[in-house]
Formats: structure tokens, C-alpha cells, sequence
């Protein structure tokens, strides 16, 4: 096998389009996930069964079946009930609400981690529930799950190639359609993979970061 530098120099072009999709689809999947994920959090703590128990049968359907099973819905079957979106779009949708009903149990991991004393001195203040929540408990819960919500951004950031089967062309994509147009599979494949590592580090790097900021 010889490594051919000028596969690498001619592949960068499409590597860099791919690098873009991918950032942008783990940009957004990231805000739905982490928003939806708030929302099935605070729905799940409604003292009533008509709204909790089709939350739990939504988010438990959602979280046990396949993020592939998911996309493939989305993409093909809702256009048959003239609900359409374009790929892109379709796969940004599915990995935010696929990683939601994980982001879900990690908010509920915090909210349940503020100590009840917290509670006490907000209703003894006689604070209204909205802002007990926002400027009281979701705070505190919050900065507790920072790495919990860091570790499903890279999950996010590793499912991000399982948007080709849905036509999206994030870094995967276009290394496999160069590949096979050039019929040069080692260097597109072995640069996708070092940047999965080297996005993956810096994010990880981000987010301790941002966990001292929060500690300290």
C-alpha cells in the first residue's frame, strides 16, 4: 500500500463541505436535544398522569429504537403524509430528539440532586414557581450535569455518519463519494478518522473547561 499525498490534497476541498455539515448538524442537534430534552424534564414532573404517562411512552419509544430506525421515518415516511423536510433538516430533527430523551434522565438526575433545602427556602420566600425554577433550582441542576450533556455531544458528534443513509453529506459522506469516484479509500477514510479524534479531544478539552468555570 503507498500513501498518495495528492489523494489527501485533492480530497480536502470535499473534506472541509463535510467538516461544515457536520459541525452544523451537531450544532443544532445539540440546541434541540439539550431544549427538548429540558421540556420532556419539566413535563415528566406534572402532578398528572395524563401528562406524564404519554411523555414516558413517547421518550421510552424514542430512546429504545435505533437513531437509524428513526432517520429512515422521518425521511421516508413522513413524506407519504405530505410532511416533508429536506435532509439535512430530517437529520438534524431525528439526532436532537433521539439525544433529548438521554439529555431528559440527565436533567432529572440534577433537578433531583438539589437538596431539598433549596426548596424550602424558595417557598419560604414565597418566590413564584417560575422563578424558583429559573433562578433557584435549574441553575444548581444545571451545573451539576455539564459533563453528563458534554459526553452526549460527542455521542452526537460519533452518530453525525449515520446521516448518510438519508443523502447528507457531512464528512463520511463526502469521503465515501470521493472514494468511490477516485477509487482512493485509505487517505479520505484515514483523514476523516483522525478529524473524528481531534473534534472529539477539543470538545473534550472545551468541556472540562467549562466545568472548572462552573465549579469555581
Amino acid at each position: 500500500m503507498k500513501w498518495d499525498w495528492s489523494a489527501v490534497s485533492d480530497f480536502m476541498p470535499h473534506f472541509w463541505d463535510g467538516l461544515l455539515v457536520t459541525l452544523q448538524i451537531l450544532v443544532l442537534g445539540s440546541l434541540v436535544s439539550f431544549s427538548l430534552g429540558l421540556v420532556w424534564t419539566l413535563l415528566m414532573r406534572v402532578p398528572s398522569r395524563w401528562v406524564t404517562w404519554p411523555v414516558g411512552v413517547v421518550t421510552e419509544f424514542i430512546r429504545n429504537t435505533p437513531l437509524l430506525v428513526q432517520l429512515f421515518f422521518l425521511f421516508y415516511v413522513l413524506p407519504e403524509w405530505d410532511i416533508t423536510f429536506s435532509a439535512l433538516t430530517t437529520g438534524v430533527v431525528a439526532i436532537g430528539l433521539h439525544y433529548s430523551t438521554y439529555t431528559m434522565q440527565v436533567y432529572r438526575a440534577g433537578i433531583e440532586g438539589v437538596p431539598v433545602g433549596q426548596w424550602e427556602a424558595a417557598t419560604a420566600l414565597n418566590l413564584p414557581l417560575a422563578k424558583t425554577w429559573t433562578a433557584v433550582i435549574l441553575p444548581q441542576a444545571i451545573r451539576r450535569v455539564v459533563p453528563a450533556l458534554g459526553n452526549y455531544v460527542i455521542s452526537m458528534l460519533k452518530d453525525t455518519p449515520l446521516l448518510m443513509a438519508i443523502t447528507v453529506l457531512e464528512m463520511l459522506g463526502e469521503a465515501r463519494l470521493f472514494s468511490q469516484q477516485n477509487f482512493q479509500f485509505t487517505e479520505p477514510l484515514t483523514v476523516i478518522g483522525v478529524a473524528f479524534i481531534i473534534i472529539s479531544y477539543l470538545a473534550s478539552l472545551a468541556l472540562r473547561a467549562l466545568e472548572r468555570r462552573l465549579v469555581h
